[in-house]
């Protein structure tokens, strides 16, 4: 079998927070580069951005087999984030943009594309990932030796999430 190329993972990962997306299923240029959108990919940790799928199963029982089959159930989406937190240190007002922008309740959307660098800008054609999102509380994690401090959450996704979706002109 031929040698088969993978994409690295370091560096190659841009995760935008946007306040309004008109439509998910097509976010335009203009949302996802609008003024008051917030780019966080450096401040998430390397292991920081945790999306995860859960899916059910249907049992699908037949009086006439010895075998249960499986049809597919309903789906959940689960967010969590670990990032750099800057609070009450000398980089605070111009370096906390993930605490300052993910607000506990408030609204707002996480688009995330992979396969290019995170500081080439998005662009119509892009394949994005659009999770509708309300910020849970912030978790300010234990300091410890040789880190950063850091806070977490979870991001409640509050609507349909689409998956591989481009990012129109």
């Amino acid at each position: 079998m031929a040698d088969i190329p993978a994409s690295p993972a370091d560096g190659n990962v841009k995760v935008v927070l946007v306040s309004a997306i008109a439509n998910t299923d097509a976010p335009t240029v203009a949302e996802v580069t609008a003024v008051g959108a917030v780019d966080i990919s450096c401040y998430l940790t390397a292991s920081g951005l945790k999306p995860s799928l859960s899916e059910q199963v249907i049992a699908d029982e037949r009086l006439c087999s010895t075998q249960t089959y499986e049809k597919k159930g309903r789906a959940q989406r689960s967010l969590e984030v670990e990032y750099i937190d800057n609070t009450n240190t000398p980089d605070e007002d111009l370096y906390n943009k993930a605490k300052e922008t993910l607000v506990p309740g408030a609204k707002q959307f996480m688009v995330i594309r992979r396969g290019k660098a995170f500081d080439t800008a998005l662009v119509a054609t892009d394949k994005v990932t659009v999770y509708p999102i309300e910020p849970g509380e912030y978790n300010d994690l234990p300091p410890e030796a040789n880190s950063v401090l850091k806070t977490a959450q979870k991001l409640f996704v509050t609507g349909e999430t689409k998956v591989g979706v481009a990012v129109a002109a």
